[in-house]
């Protein structure tokens, strides 16, 4: 097997590809999964395709001003498995926007999968499933990659099962006070 940390971009590539653009997702039911991206995400509708257009409808939403960061796509025959997806993450801009997040979830009955910081990356977040059972994720903190390509060494990464462990043990150069002083890890 290959040592997958050794694979590098190779030098000479016509293009560079700058971010991730777009997630399509195929759902059971796409009314119930629009009700749930855009009633407890809090994404907005771009544009809607009838099944004249796409068999099952489609569905754009927004997150910020590019047209669609997320699509679904109705007419799957059954719910997720997790097999062809692990899960889709979406950043907010503060930690005190992950515990929102997990409060707003709890209150709408999303299941809860993790809560805490992950490893690699070290960011903070609750990871949890839609109506289908695909996997997502909201985090804060996430690590930066410098010009040198630097990453922070394993025996920083720190992870931590709860929200309120990874704000009482920040990982170096990781600020997690809270701004709101009501909210509860």
């Amino acid at each position: 097997m290959t040592d997958l940390a050794s694979l590098k971009r190779p030098h000479g590539m016509p293009f560079r590809i700058g971010k991730i653009g777009h997630v399509v997702l195929q759902v059971t039911d796409l009314a119930r999964s629009a009700q749930f991206y855009t009633q407890v995400l809090g994404f907005e509708i771009s544009d809607v395709y009838g099944p004249d257009m796409m068999p099952g409808g489609m569905v754009f939403m927004r997150c910020n001003p590019d047209h669609h960061g997320i699509a679904l796509v109705g007419g799957a025959p059954t719910p997720s498995s997790g097999a062809e997806l692990h899960h889709v993450a979406f950043e907010v801009p503060t930690l005190d926007d992950v515990i929102r997040a997990r409060d707003h979830l709890r209150a709408h009955g999303a299941v809860i999968d993790f809560e805490g910081r992950r490893r690699a990356g070290v960011q903070i977040a609750v990871e949890f499933r839609d109506p289908d059972g695909h996997r997502l994720e909201i985090y804060w903190g996430l690590d930066q990659v410098g010009s040198d390509g630097i990453t922070r060494p394993p025996s920083e990464w720190a992870g931590a099962r709860s929200l309120a462990d990874a704000i009482a043990h920040p990982v170096r150069g990781q600020d997690t006070t809270l701004q709101d002083k009501t909210l509860v890890p």
